[in-house]
């Protein structure tokens, strides 16, 4: 009988090969707003600590970049699945959608949509899905600015570009190995958010970098994250 070496049969090989990588910690998918610098950020993480891309999903937004949109299409991709990118429907425990704030009229319809989602689905397991939004104020590189300041008060797009070159010169949006170049200040940044006084969703940042790195950490003793923020269970919840 001669073997079915037909395209779809290669890709439903792949896709169980992808699907028997999987480890028994959560799934996650996240949805970005930009098409580089949050998507290199994230899958650095996901090759400092050496997970499979069957567990940690990261794509930019394919129906737009307003926080709104990001939301529904990181719904769509979780719900629907994509047979091009390999996602399957349903196959994930986390989702997160990672936008700025920025000047966007939907961003309050874009938090309120996440948070009615938010252990509303279900996936494949049956399993109640955490889903959130990832809005940073103002914008993403306030996370990597908290790496090497303490920020209390609320700062400008500019100003935190402005700050953040004076300890990564040369830094534009999109740039590589930016995860490689700070991780090992990890600590100092998540120390800076704890300490932080008024309402802003950089925290949200640390959540979802967290989320990816801690099944890593209960493997990997001598990482950088483990040196400096000490065993997963120490750091705060937070949503």
């Amino acid at each position: 009988m001669a073997r079915d070496n037909s395209p779809k049969e290669r890709q439903r090989k792949q896709l169980e090969r992808k699907q028997g990588r999987r480890a028994s910690y959560d799934r996650i998918l996240i949805v970005s707003e930009g098409s580089k610098t949050e998507p290199n950020y994230f899958r650095e993480i996901r090759t400092a600590y050496r997970l499979h891309t069957a567990n940690v999903e990261v794509h930019p937004s394919e129906l737009g970049t307003a926080p709104i949109q990001v939301v529904q299409y990181a719904r769509s991709l979780f719900e629907s699945g994509d047979r091009h990118k390999q996602i399957q429907p349903r196959a994930f425990e986390q989702v997160y959608a990672v936008f700025d704030r920025d000047d966007h009229t939907s961003y309050f319809d874009a938090l309120q949509l996440a948070d009615s989602l938010d252990g509303k689905l279900r996936n494949d397991n049956k399993q109640a899905v955490c889903f959130q939004a990832i809005a940073s104020v103002p914008s993403f590189e306030l996370w990597l600015l908290l790496h090497f300041e303490e920020i209390r008060a609320p700062i400008q797009r500019d100003e935190v570009m402005r700050r953040l070159r004076l300890h990564l010169p040369g830094y534009e949006k999109g740039a590589g190995q930016v995860f490689t170049i700070t991780c090992d200040r990890l600590g100092v940044a998540c120390l800076h958010v704890s300490l932080n006084t008024h309402d802003d969703p950089m925290s949200a940042s640390r959540s979802c970098t967290r989320a990816i790195a801690d099944p890593a950490l209960t493997t990997c003793a001598h990482s950088p994250a483990t040196s400096l923020t000490g065993p997963s269970s120490s750091w705060p919840v937070l949503r």
